[in-house]
């Protein structure tokens, strides 16, 4: 079976110790990357999409990552023997029985049929979302478009053309039967799927020529979603049900809409702040000025004070990002102030320049006074 699988946790690029969340936010990762719709035609990446999803079936339940510990890849696979594993009963792999009724006492654990037919919820999915640096701070209302399992529409999701559905008589529905087997003169009874049924419990005579009988198909799902003022870049909005259908009447799973954000020309977003640089000149910074500082709702006009060096930053309160669920707090705008040094004079300016720093004292350069003071020290 694992002739050429590569280690689960490697697959995820996890270590074995991890957490139940380290695993899942490493298949997420994963599943995003190798996704077959963001890498069309690539039969390399819808290859590592399956095995990532193969890693996580498995990293994902606690038993089956126990049965994986302790025996590998036989220990998740369907004809694993526990008994071989655990006591070296190799020698009757042909009782399936055996591994059912031991696995208990070996951490093997037991058939899946008992929970076969129970309501499941449906797997989420996911989509990627691009906006604008507004779009993200006071939100918006977008459509998106997600593939998803749905129920088949042309059966409603029995499975059947004619919608006839008959009850295995085998299982009489439970989708699982009881086998006796004669070991070293005992009789052994185990529990296994369904022979007939396959373990869904019903039999199909028709089956669908659109589902093939499985009562579910892949759809294109459309769907509107409010984006809440704040969001950030690499952040997910989830969508309640508008997942994969649940099995068995269970719930509908998720969709989760993962943001990116585009670049801004002018701003910086530093958590809930906002930060930008504004060019001033050489006299407003020297005789102080009320400027324009652009803002997320157009500009304002600030004043600075005489004297203000390069690299100065200030700030206007409230006119940041949004928090999220919480719009009537926001963030600071920070921004800093870059001198500008005049270009192109005329020979007049030039002159009027020269006169001003022959007038000028030492103690109107401070930091000049300061630097070369210490360096001739």
């Amino acid at each position: 079976m694992a002739e050429n699988k590569r280690d689960y946790y490697e697959v995820l690029g996890v270590d074995k110790s991890a957490s139940a969340d380290d695993i899942k936010k490493a298949y997420r990762k994963m599943a995003m990357k190798y996704h077959p719709d963001r890498n069309p035609g690539d039969k390399a990446a819808e290859e590592k999409f399956k095995e990532v999803g193969e890693a996580y079936e498995v990293l994902s339940d606690a038993d089956k990552r126990s049965r994986y510990d302790q025996f590998g890849f036989a220990g998740v696979d369907p004809n694993f023997n526990a008994g071989a594993g655990a006591g070296g009963f190799g020698g009757f792999g042909d009782f399936g029985g055996f591994a059912d009724i031991f696995g208990d006492f070996f951490g093997g654990g037991g058939s899946r049929g008992t929970t076969q037919n129970a309501p499941r919820r449906g797997e989420n999915v996911m989509a990627r979302l691009e906006l604008t640096f507004e779009e993200s701070a006071f939100g918006c209302e977008k459509e998106v478009s997600a593939p998803r399992i749905e129920n088949c529409a042309a059966c409603g999701g029995s499975g059947s053309a004619d919608g006839q559905v008959e009850t295995c008589s085998r299982c009489h529905g439970s989708g699982q039967e009881r086998v006796v087997q004669s070991f070293m003169g005992m009789q052994m009874q185990s529990t296994t799927t369904c022979s007939q049924c396959g373990g869904r419990g019903k039999i199909i005579k028709t089956p669908c020529t659109t589902c093939k009988g499985k009562g579910k198909v892949r759809r294109n799902n459309r769907v509107k979603v409010k984006i809440p003022a704040g969001v950030d870049n690499g952040q997910s909005v989830r969508v309640r049900g508008e997942g994969c259908v649940g099995a068995n009447g269970g719930p509908n799973g998720d969709l989760l809409v993962e943001i990116r954000v585009r670049a801004h020309d002018t701003f910086v977003r530093d958590g809930y702040d906002i930060l930008c640089a504004v060019p001033i000149s050489f006299t407003q910074a020297a005789l102080g000025a009320e400027i324009q500082v652009p803002t997320l709702e157009g500009p304002v006009s600030y004043t600075i004070p005489e004297g203000t060096q390069t690299g100065k930053e200030f700030v206007i309160r409230d006119k940041g990002i949004p928090e999220v669920n919480n719009s009537r707090r926001r963030g600071d705008l920070r921004f800093t102030v870059v001198v500008e040094t005049p270009t192109k004079l005329t020979r007049e300016q030039k002159e009027l320049l020269r006169k001003l720093d022959g007038s000028l004292e030492k103690n109107n350069s401070p930091k000049g006074r300061s630097f070369f003071d210490k360096l001739f020290e």
